[in-house]
């Protein structure tokens, strides 16, 4: 990998970023596993399973 590739890379992943907050990835990974833990109960008291 050249310096000219490298630069190219590190260009493209900011332009396809979503500017959205930067949360780090333990975050996101606790916060998806509550919203299946949340989906799950509703799921559960409403009978469907």
């Amino acid at each position: 990998m050249t310096a000219h590739t490298a630069t190219l890379t590190a260009r493209a992943r900011r332009l396809v970023g979503t500017g959205g907050p930067k949360e780090s990835d333990w975050l996101e990974h606790v916060l998806g596993w509550t919203l299946v833990v949340v989906v799950a109960m509703f799921v559960t008291q409403l009978g469907w399973l």
